[in-house]
């Protein structure tokens, strides 16, 4: 009862909303870069779901994820964040297209039971996780099945999401038995 435990270490994956194609090229570089391997990647999508990002990143915007494959502490997810701010910044300069953000990069975790997005707006469904961010719970995972919540962002409800989340989560639980 009195006794701390360690999280157990969790798969980051990166949410990619980019401009174009090459927009989405470089940014996967500058994530092996700076994260080093990726092990999984997902197909590329329209993200067409909403017009929230269109004055900051153009009319035909493309979403693509990634993971990592190094396992990481769960309490480095505020530190990702700021590291994934600053890799947007940069390639906002590199790339030079005439959007202000050609690309947003959005890291979350995969755990056995649920995906957690970092973010670095407040509202009423998400936690405070130190350095000026927060979290939210975004998906749960439940007898086989990812799960939405009334507040998970319309694109996260996509059959075409669950599917590459479900292979990351398997590659979760394969890393985290070979530890053992």
């Amino acid at each position: 009862m009195w006794e701390l435990k360690d999280p157990k270490p969790v798969k980051l994956v990166i949410g990619i909303l980019a401009a174009n194609k090459n927009c989405l090229n470089t940014a996967i570089e500058a994530l092996k870069a700076e994260f080093s391997r990726i092990d999984l990647t997902s197909d590329i999508w329209p993200f067409t779901q909403t017009d929230y990002y269109k004055e900051q990143i153009g009319e035909n915007i493309l979403r693509q994820f990634v993971s990592i494959e190094k396992l990481i502490d769960p309490g480095q997810l505020a530190k990702i964040k700021h590291k994934t701010n600053e890799l947007e910044r940069k390639l906002a300069k590199q790339l030079a297209l005439n959007v202000p953000r050609p690309v947003n990069l959005d890291p979350g975790i995969i755990e056995p039971s649920k995906l957690v997005l970092a973010t670095t707006k407040n509202y009423s469904h998400r936690i405070y996780i130190g350095d000026k961010m927060y979290a939210e719970v975004t998906l749960i995972y439940d007898k086989g099945n990812w799960n939405t919540l009334p507040y998970t962002y319309p694109d996260y409800k996509q059959k075409c999401y669950f599917d590459f989340f479900e292979k990351v989560r398997r590659r979760l639980l394969e890393q985290l038995k070979s530890q053992t």
